[in-house]
């Protein structure tokens, strides 16, 4: 059999292991997620919230590798549940500030669980999670490199 359409299988690609893995660990979180009303994307930017408190929102997009296409609809989201507020920065008024509400950090405390729920979900050595997190963020930081930021 030739050699020449090798590159094109499945089994040679590196980029498929890793999507089915990240679709496979956001369906793992949904549960945990649906008792805290919160999508996965949401979730991750709570998290960002929790984190910086005050943020402007190029700031969250730049942290989740997320546009302000797929970002201002969930922003939108969370402060109609009044998890963050949204406002123009008072220095630059093209600048808009995500800023988390008291209602946002209460919800914190209901998410510490999520972590620990998910860590039974990966059948991972916890030196086996930090190898493959340091080897996912050295190639985003490649990839992030190739784009020119």
């Amino acid at each position: 059999m030739s050699k020449k359409y090798d590159a094109l299988k499945l089994e040679n690609q590196l980029c498929f292991p890793l999507y089915a893995c990240s679709k496979e660990i956001v369906k793992r979180y949904k549960p945990f997620l649906d008792k805290l009303e919160l999508t996965y994307t949401q979730y991750i930017t709570m998290m960002v919230m929790w984190e910086h408190k005050n943020i402007s929102v190029k700031e969250i997009g730049e942290y989740l590798y997320l546009d302000s296409g797929t970002l201002t609809p969930v922003l939108k989201v969370l402060e109609k549940k009044g998890y963050i507020s949204r406002e123009r920065s008072s220095e630059d008024e093209r600048v808009l500030i995500a800023s988390i509400t008291d209602v946002g950090m209460k919800l914190r405390d209901k998410a510490l669980e999520v972590p620990k729920q998910m860590g039974t979900c990966v059948n991972v050595t916890p030196e086996e999670a930090k190898t493959l997190y340091d080897l996912l963020y050295k190639v985003l930081g490649g990839l992030s490199t190739e784009d020119g930021e």
